[in-house]
């Protein structure tokens, strides 16, 4: 299993994760992916499972996979949750005997893959559990932009406890690969957690879904789809297909 960090595995800070985190516009850009006819949908990395929920409400069979289990809990006690399979596990290591229409990883999740096996991992999941004629989507941050410079927040959460302050900090860059923390003031207590994530390049990505047997259709700059454009999008969204039919 795939270690996670405390601001997904707290209990506290799971349940804290929707005030910060709601409705949006790379959201809705998932959420429209399937069209209206019925599809069997996998989100990678679902979270409190957010789009999952609106997927099932559309009509679609969703299962919502999350290595977190605090993350989980939520989803399941939300009162939609019962229309939604959720799954404890990783992209890398998800096994299901049904295949998907759509299977997508949302919310930057798949930078949390560090490694090149991680993401060989991932995609061979994904590629595995595709349908027939099935698309695959997933968005990561243009290594071309300035992050460290724009990664800095500070913002006042209404949680169940009370007043939370949130904060998040970077730390460092190197190889790639960004450490940062983030910081919640609760009333009367502090929790710290340090991340890191991996900022891909789309030759990279690119490399690696080749190998998996997956081709990019499309690849957008922005959730309006505006074709990417390497010196001024701050999104990578691929849109994947597999390159032979099964």
């Amino acid at each position: 299993m795939t270690s996670v960090d405390l601001h997904y595995a707290s209990a506290r800070l799971a349940d804290l994760y929707d005030a910060g985190n709601g409705w949006s516009a790379d959201r809705a850009f998932y959420a429209a992916l399937p069209g209206p006819a019925p599809q069997r949908v996998l989100d990678l990395g679902c979270g409190t499972g957010l789009i999952c929920r609106a997927m099932a409400a559309a009509g679609h069979e969703v299962t919502g996979c999350d290595p977190a289990a605090a993350m989980l809990d939520v989803a399941r006690r939300r009162a939609d949750g019962a229309a939604v399979e959720w799954v404890q596990a990783s992209a890398q290591s998800f096994a299901a005997a049904k295949r998907f229409d759509l299977v997508i990883m949302t919310g930057h999740a798949f930078q949390v893959l560090l490694d090149d096996a991680d993401v060989q991992a991932a995609f061979a999941a994904m590629r595995a559990h595709l349908a027939p004629g099935g698309r695959i989507a997933f968005e990561s941050r243009n290594p071309g932009r300035d992050w460290p410079a724009a990664w800095d927040y500070d913002v006042t959460l209404a949680g169940s406890g009370g007043v939370v302050r949130e904060r998040r900090r970077f730390l460092a860059m190197a190889r790639g690969r960004m450490a940062f923390e983030l910081q919640f003031d609760f009333p009367a207590e502090r929790l710290v957690s340090r991340s890191e994530l991996r900022f891909w390049t789309r030759g990279e990505i690119e490399s690696h879904l080749a190998a998996a047997g997956l081709r990019v259709e499309a690849l957008y700059g922005d959730w309006d789809r505006r074709p990417f454009d390497a010196a001024t999008s701050d999104e990578m969204i691929f849109v994947v297909r597999s390159c032979c039919t099964d």
